[in-house]
């Protein structure tokens, strides 16, 4: 009877290990990712004429390639549905930006933080979540 209980010990101390860490890179990616996300929301916002669209361009490109190198390890432990849409708003995004149609950008941009918002949400490490 000692055995079974140090092994479930065990297993439940892995598994609350293993969450806090899959959590904590959650929360630091959707952190990351937001900040560079209101940062070129901040950008869009500005008059038309002010637009540095280079700077822009440059700015979702490294976001994009931000999120390509997050998205491979949280797709180990999140689900693809709710990775896929951030994909796609940031696709949209880029298009819209692309087209210089930055209110439109603006738009899938809150909606791409919303996302990311509801992903850590949805996947903290709390008594709502386990039970």
């Amino acid at each position: 009877m000692g055995k079974e209980t140090i092994i479930c010990i065990v297993i439940v101390v892995l598994i609350v290990v293993s969450n806090i860490l899959t959590q904590n890179y959650t929360v630091d990616s959707v952190e990351e990712l937001s900040n560079s996300l209101s940062e070129l929301k901040s950008k869009l916002e500005e008059q038309e004429e002010s637009i540095d669209k280079d700077d822009i361009k440059d700015k979702i490109q490294n976001i994009e390639d931000d999120w390509k190198n997050r998205h491979e390890k949280l797709a180990y432990f999140i689900e693809h549905d709710e990775l896929e849409k951030v994909e796609t708003n940031l696709t949209s995004l880029k298009s819209f930006i692309v087209t210089n149609e930055y209110s439109e950008a603006v738009s899938e941009l809150d909606k791409s933080i919303f996302v990311l918002k509801h992903i850590e949400e949805k996947y903290a490490f709390n008594l709502q979540n386990i039970f």
